[in-house]
């Protein structure tokens, strides 16, 4: 359920404990509690109706045509699947990494702002819902909004489930509307899957932790996603495979991402 941020009656100025894992993040990104500002987007506001995934490409090649002199409908839909995913797999890696809680994930739950000027890609980042699940020792496991499982490998897990539930509606979402197949959105939704634990870590000042949990959110594969984690150390630090492609590439004098797997 979708609720605004909640207070104790002993103390008004008391934030529910997911609300307290969000005031404590400070990750150079605008991320809040409650429900945003009307120029903000719900997920559920998309998902809901995919002809909408339509405008926000518009912009995105008006913003591409300023840059590269054109535009290409491959890459805006690459861009605005991996923008989307990237936000639902960032929040849940935060929370997490930081704070071992897991949020609800549900469309209905997370929304965010695109930004008003130049690129126009997510901005700032909101969860609406008070539930979480953690760990027995948490300080907030007896919290009414609070389900707690017995393990990291089941929060995990738990994480993992509810990351796909919402990759699901995306995807059946989003395909109506773009030309690529179930395997290409679900490669993308393995890479955000990845990338929000270790992105998470590298924020927060132990890229390490952070590759640890992405191994614990995809220790192998597991459907519907595509692979198990890919990040491994090499001389030049964490490195992954991508599974997806943003098709940056097919932009005029556009360098290929380092990482690309079109043109590696």
């Amino acid at each position: 359920m979708t609720v605004p941020a909640r207070v104790s009656r002993q103390n008004p100025r008391a934030l529910t404990p997911l609300a307290e894992s969000v005031a404590r993040l400070d990750v150079g990104t605008e991320i809040r509690f409650g429900v945003p500002p009307s120029d903000w987007t719900i997920c559920s506001e998309l998902v809901a109706e995919p002809t909408r995934f339509d405008l926000w490409r518009k912009d995105l090649a008006e913003w591409l045509v300023e840059q590269y002199g054109e535009s290409d409908d491959r890459a805006t839909a690459g861009y605005v699947m991996g923008w989307y995913l990237h936000v639902p797999g960032y929040l849940a890696g935060l929370l997490f990494h930081t704070a071992r809680r897991v949020p609800s994930l549900k469309p209905t739950d997370v929304a965010f702002r695109i930004a008003p000027d130049g690129r126009p890609h997510p901005d700032g980042l909101a969860l609406l819902s008070d539930e979480f699940a953690c760990l027995p020792d948490d300080p907030a496991s007896n919290h009414p909004a609070a389900t707690v499982v017995p393990t990291e490998a089941a929060l995990a897990a738990l994480l993992r489930a509810r990351y796909a539930a919402h990759a699901a509606q995306f995807v059946a979402s989003f395909g109506q509307v773009v030309r690529f197949g179930r395997r290409t959105l679900w490669a993308v939704a393995t890479d955000m899957l990845e990338y929000g634990p270790w992105a998470a870590g590298r924020v927060c000042g132990d890229e390490a932790a952070g590759v640890t949990d992405a191994a614990l959110i995809l220790p192998e594969k597991l459907d519907p996603f595509i692979s198990a984690s890919t990040l491994h150390l090499t001389d030049e630090g964490w490195k992954r495979h991508r599974r997806s492609c943003c098709f940056h590439y097919v932009l005029p004098d556009a360098e290929p991402c380092t990482a690309c797997p079109r043109t590696r």
